[in-house]
């Protein structure tokens, strides 16, 4: 009878001690949800300014086509070195050359800027800052000259830019990393081995243990008639990402980003998922003036760059509380 008695008293002691454990996690679980909640709602958004984004467009492109081993390729690197100086908290240059067409080495440079470095949970912002050296779309003919690439290059980089200079003023509650890739435009038509040169050298040098919870690359996102799809290997690769975007654009009445979805579309972002990174490609491939000597800052837009930007900033400091991966023990 003793040993009845003290095993149901050692049962009732376990029982209790276990639902003081799980209610203790509960609590604490709501505590830091709690805090991560209050640390969001405490950092106001930047204002993003579609003006001062056009303005980045349009300096990068008075430089002329950023071809590689040109001197506006050299002379655009060093002003976008120092305009994120202004604002990251540290900067990096990776440089690496790669053999190219008939025997040129490539002089190539991968640009890195982070933010809140003391954050362990980030998120990478990227773009290409090269343009393509033939236009091989223009009409009547290929030309073999460099195009002056607004759109398809220097948009990217000034919403970046101009995320960077929000950064600064309120920084994010979370780390952000912004890549500019270079080399990315470099291939002939058909040759992938030849694209993405500066996101294929990055993703096979990273440190393993950089992990970001997703990626976002920005191209071909300043046209004045902007319409984003959903890329056909950011659904693939990363649908909450997707989801997470998109359902801020709609909350926020933007309405550029459309609710269909692309082909798949051979860019940066693909070699982010080969090395497990999910990533999303933001890129209306829709446009008429693509690797032409016409893609020129008359055909882009602050707005168009306002919109992606605000959304972006809206998804860092607001939304990303409500993403599914969003571990609350980092």
């Amino acid at each position: 009878m003793k040993k009845i008695l003290l095993l149901i008293l050692i049962t009732l002691t376990v029982n209790s001690c276990s639902q003081k454990t799980e209610k203790d996690r509960s609590q604490q679980m709501k505590s830091s949800q709690g805090r991560q909640a209050s640390k969001f709602q405490s950092v106001p958004v930047p204002q993003f300014d579609g003006k001062s984004a056009f303005n980045y467009l349009v300096r990068q492109v008075d430089f002329g086509p950023r071809a590689p081993n040109s001197d506006a390729h050299h002379q655009c690197l060093l002003y976008l070195e120092q305009e994120l100086s202004l604002y990251a908290d540290s900067v990096q240059l990776q440089k690496f050359d790669v053999p190219g067409y008939d025997g040129t080495v490539l002089r190539l440079t991968n640009i890195i800027a982070h933010f809140n470095l003391k954050s362990p949970t980030r998120i990478l912002l990227t773009a290409h800052w090269d343009s393509r050296p033939r236009a091989d779309h223009q009409p009547g003919g290929a030309v073999d000259k460099p195009i002056p690439g607004a759109d398809d290059g220097a948009s990217g980089v000034a919403i970046l830019l101009e995320m960077a200079r929000g950064f600064k003023q309120s920084p994010p509650p979370v780390g952000v990393d912004i890549i500019l890739w270079d080399g990315e435009d470099y291939g002939k038509e058909g040759d992938m081995n030849y694209y993405c040169l500066g996101a294929k050298y990055w993703a096979a040098t990273k440190p393993f243990s950089y992990q970001p919870l997703f990626a976002v690359n920005l191209d071909m996102v300043g046209q004045k008639d902007l319409q984003i799809p959903k890329e056909g290997y950011s659904v693939e690769y990363a649908p909450d990402v997707v989801k997470l975007i998109w359902d801020t654009a709609e909350n926020m009445g933007v309405t550029q980003f459309v609710d269909r979805t692309s082909e798949p579309i051979y860019d940066d972002h693909l070699q982010l998922d080969n090395v497990g990174i999910k990533a999303v490609d933001l890129i209306d491939f829709d446009y008429k003036y693509w690797h032409t000597l016409e893609d020129t800052p008359d055909k882009c837009s602050p707005e168009s760059l306002s919109a992606i930007g605000r959304v972006l900033l809206q998804v860092i400091y607001r939304s990303l509380r409500t993403y599914p991966y969003y571990g609350y023990e980092r």
